[in-house]
């Protein structure tokens, strides 16, 4: 009986962590199709909340590596439920990682505020964003479901966000080597963009979790190496 009790309560402890991490995309989501909107909509207050909604993010991802750790000292799980704990503490970190991006979305665009437009090129990143976001979420749901087959098809999916971002990459330099004014507008959409393209590349990382949790080991890093036309550098999260 005193066995039985154990390992119901751990597996409450562990449901309850992976909840948090579900919650924390669920907030991630929702930053990305808000912080999208402000963009979009040069809405500077939407923007600025979905900056300070990061605080929320990056408080649930340190509560699951918390509860993780106290897990894994403990408890001392093994085989799969090792594996359990281990990957709801890596997609936390995605996902956290993707939060800084979504703010990262919404300070430039409030610095963007007031400033030139070039044309299309919000609607491309909306849609853009759409892509990622879908991304995103069936990479959670995969995760829920232990469907492998699902992760890997978003592991698939990922050279198909590349393209879109380095697509739209090459229209904002044409736009900025043809008229010197957008250069600075221009700048704040491609390192938005690179953020988007970077929620992704978590996206997959997440995918990878699934398939790792479910079969042991990571799958082979076999996808097509993206275009490098584009600018390699990135901002920091501050």
């Amino acid at each position: 009986m005193s066995d039985k009790h154990i390992v119901s309560s751990f597996d409450r402890d562990l449901e309850s962590v992976q909840a948090t991490v579900m919650k924390m995309g669920g907030l991630v989501e929702t930053a990305l199709s808000e912080g999208t909107r402000a963009l979009i909509a040069g809405d500077v207050a939407l923007a600025e909340r979905v900056r300070r909604g990061d605080e929320t993010i990056d408080a649930l991802d340190l509560d699951v590596k918390t509860d993780a750790a106290r897990l894994l000292a403990l408890r001392a799980p093994t085989a799969g439920d090792l594996r359990t704990v281990l990957s709801v503490m890596e997609i936390a970190s995605h996902l956290e990682r993707c939060g800084d991006y979504a703010k990262n979305l919404a300070k430039r665009t409030i610095a963007m505020a007031g400033s030139g437009e070039i044309d299309g090129t919000r609607a491309s990143l909306g849609r853009m964003s759409a892509f990622v976001e879908t991304m995103i979420r069936d990479a959670l749901d995969a995760y829920i479901h232990r469907d492998i087959g699902k992760a890997a098809e978003i592991i698939a999916r990922d050279t198909e966000a590349d393209q879109i971002y380095n697509d739209l990459f090459r229209m904002l330099l044409t736009h900025m080597m043809e008229d010197h004014r957008n250069i600075a507008v221009g700048m704040h959409l491609h390192f938005i963009a690179k953020n988007i393209e970077r929620v992704g590349d978590h996206a997959t990382g997440i995918a990878e979790q699934t398939i790792y949790l479910v079969t042991g080991a990571l799958p082979d890093d076999d996808r097509p190496k993206r275009d490098r036309t584009s600018m390699t550098f990135e901002e920091s999260d501050d």
